[in-house]
């Protein structure tokens, strides 16, 4: 058994361990798996793979090392959100009326098991991955790693605490409307939601399809970056896949950056004082890394994130939902259904009128990017407990897309990284936002600022 999962599971790590001889794949599959056995929150996984699956991938690995074949991600195990394919593994989308056993894994996975990374399960989620909260699940809900009694966050929930209980090295989530950024701010993690189109989404069930994108969970930017240069590129087979023009600089902080930050009569965090003084803390903090904090106004991006679900893009829900909603309304949770139900009232003029609107918002919003090089927002305003988002559920999950929904609609990449505590002990983070592939600069910046929050707290 391994002595400190934590920090061999570190990508970079399990590498080195590997090449010095000192843990072999299945010694570390061993941990992993009893781990995965005896971990005590509930609702993180819906599939958890066999000894037999585990050990099928294990000999492809050997057998691909032995052919010579590259492995930069040689017997790292890894977690699938559960609107992802894997082969020979049914997805669900959290909704079993719904689930398929797909012959072929969604492109992304494939690029990273054929770098020698290994799946060790399929993680629970919002249903159809629509909500911020993690509770919407007939897996149950998704239990905070830090704090049971609290929401994971959602809706890639599994996928955020398989990382944060030190149950694998990274995982997969997806992103919508802030679902690869509100689970890791909650559970004290990195999470990157990349360009749209950058990472394929062949092999997962939709969302919007339009707005969807794959995201990914780690401990930190340096390991959310590996698994990014791995899974990132073109796929032929994705209608929406996007070629990186390669023009994203990786240089960090300095004197000349200019960092926005809303005015902060547009800043909200629902009530807690506590959240807004680590918000405080982070432009300090940002401050002291060299950068220049200039406000900007956050209009043009709140009305745009208030668009992505009292607009028509919620209609295109219905494409991976709609006919359970029509057959089988009961196979689906309280809270999609009165989303899906709401989204059937859109027209086609709806949708161009709406069009029209979001070009004017990005026109609107283009004139505050001339203001700044990269936006720094509070990833959520707050948290909450399991029960109260149980009593208030619509409501309190709008309130946690407040600093989110906009992002994919605008085209934006950005990554959640943790700030600090609440005295309470559970995490908050921030997100630094820059335009489409921007990637690598962003994560260069929050790694530039993980460190000093570490070394501060």
């Amino acid at each position: 058994m391994l002595a400190e999962a934590r920090d061999v599971l570190n990508i970079t790590a399990l590498m080195n361990s590997y090449q010095s001889g000192e843990h072999t794949p299945r010694e570390v599959f061993a941990c992993v798996m009893s781990r995965i056995a005896s971990y005590d929150r509930k609702g993180v996984w819906i599939t958890v793979l066999s000894a037999e699956q585990i050990e099928q991938q294990l000999l492809r690995l050997e057998a691909n090392r032995k052919a010579g074949k590259p492995l930069p991600l040689f017997g790292v195990p890894f977690a699938v959100k559960d609107n992802i394919d894997v082969a020979g593994i049914p997805t669900t989308a959290a909704c079993p009326a719904f689930a398929y056993t797909p012959d072929r894994s969604a492109t992304v996975v494939e690029r990273l098991c054929d770098a020698g990374a290994i799946v060790v399960g399929k993680t629970n989620l919002d249903q159809f991955a629509t909500g911020l909260v993690g509770t919407r699940s007939p897996y149950g809900a998704c239990q905070n790693a830090i704090k049971p009694e609290y929401i994971s966050g959602g809706s890639s929930a599994g996928s955020a605490v398989a990382v944060a209980g030190d149950l694998v090295s990274f995982s997969l989530g997806t992103d919508t409307a802030g679902s690869g950024r509100v689970p890791a701010s909650f559970n004290n993690l990195v999470g990157l939601k990349p360009t749209r189109g950058l990472l394929s989404t062949t092999g997962v069930v939709p969302a919007c399809r339009t707005l969807d994108c794959v995201s990914i969970f780690s401990k930190t930017c340096e390991e959310a970056e590996q698994v990014l240069s791995i899974a990132a590129g073109f796929d032929p087979l994705d209608p929406l896949s996007r070629s990186d023009p390669k023009t994203d600089g990786c240089e960090s902080f300095g004197v000349g950056l200019r960092v926005g930050i809303p005015a902060a009569a547009q800043l909200e965090f629902f009530g807690n004082q506590e959240a807004a003084d680590l918000f405080q803390q982070a432009i300090t903090r940002t401050k002291q890394l060299g950068a220049t904090i200039t406000e900007i106004d956050y209009t043009p991006f709140a009305k745009t994130a208030a668009l992505l679900y009292e607009g028509p893009w919620v209609a295109e829900r219905l494409l991976a939902a709609g006919k359970l909603l029509h057959e089988n309304p009961d196979a689906l949770r309280p809270e999609l259904r009165a989303i899906l139900s709401g989204a059937t009232r859109y027209t086609a003029a709806d949708v161009f009128s709406a069009q029209v609107q979001l070009a004017a918002l990005r026109r609107d919003a283009d004139a505050q990017w001339q203001e700044m090089d990269i936006m720094l927002l509070p990833t959520t305003g707050t948290i909450y407990k399991i029960a109260e988002v149980d009593a208030n559920p619509l409501q309190l999950n709008k309130n946690l897309g407040y600093y989110t929904n906009f992002v994919n609609l605008l085209d934006l990449s950005a990554v959640a990284v943790p700030n600090g505590l609440l005295s309470s002990g559970l995490p908050m983070g921030i997100t630094f936002l820059a335009p489409a592939f921007s990637e690598k600069r962003l994560l260069h910046i929050g790694s530039a600022f993980h460190a000093l929050a570490e070394r501060i707290s």
